[in-house]
């Protein structure tokens, strides 16, 4: 079966308050912002869905350290590809599931409130697995794969494969974690257990650090936004 050279990458719809109720999360700019250009760069068509076809930007992905240069000047225009694509996204039901050959999963923690739930993106990284396409994902990302089956056997794509995401002790360093437990979110690394995969990570929380396991790729953090889309072309462009 002929893939199509066409990524989506899913987009968080859902939003809500963290630190003290002081800041707002939302979509993790970067974490859709590096892949989109390195997989327009290695000739994919790309497209951005959320659940609901809306986004809000999280609050921290805004700050310098995450959002600076030439990243923070495509931000800024809103008339750049990326940002055309994002701000006129269509709702993931939309979508013919079948038109594309990588499924990647941006995030932000707000993806921890509707990824869990997001029938419709889920659909669409159930059809790019079923059809022998890539599935990946970045930092919160994973939140998503509870509800991503193999059309086969029906049990979780990432049962039994090796993966990463971001990590339970960067929540309880950035001070969050009792937050994020008031929304009923479960964390990457738990999820990973619940699904059967195994979980790796890199020594330091914020480090650059990606997991290949035959066709599912996964990033711990916005820092490995980039490699992991990389890794993304490298495994498409073998099969």
């Amino acid at each position: 079966m002929s893939l199509p050279r066409r990524a989506l990458i899913a987009i968080t719809s859902a939003h809500a308050t963290l630190f003290q109720n002081t800041e707002t999360t939302g979509l993790f700019i970067t974490e859709a912002l590096h892949p989109f250009l390195v997989l327009t760069a290695a000739g994919f068509d790309v497209d951005l869905a959320s659940e609901t076809g809306a986004y809000t930007p999280d609050w921290l992905s805004q700050q310098p350290d995450f959002l600076s240069g030439t990243d923070l000047a495509i931000w800024n225009d809103t008339a750049s590809a990326f940002r055309r694509k994002l701000d006129n996204m269509p709702r993931a039901d939309e979508l013919d599931a079948d038109e594309y050959g990588v499924f990647y999963a941006s995030a932000g923690h707000a993806a921890l409130i509707d990824y869990p739930a997001a029938r419709g993106l889920q659909r669409v990284a159930e059809r790019v697995w079923a059809r022998g396409g890539v599935v990946a994902s970045v930092c919160h990302g994973p939140a998503i794969f509870g509800g991503v089956r193999d059309e086969v056997t029906g049990e979780a794509v990432v049962k039994g494969k090796k993966m990463t995401g971001f990590t339970t002790e960067a929540e309880e360093v950035m001070g969050i974690m009792g937050e994020l437990r008031g929304w009923g979110a479960v964390m990457v690394e738990e999820l990973a257990e619940e699904l059967g995969a195994e979980y790796k990570r890199a020594p330091g929380i914020w480090d650059d650090f990606h997991v290949v396991d035959g066709r599912l790729v996964t990033g711990q953090n916005p820092a490995s936004a980039t490699s992991t889309a990389r890794a993304v072309v490298e495994v498409f462009d073998a099969l």
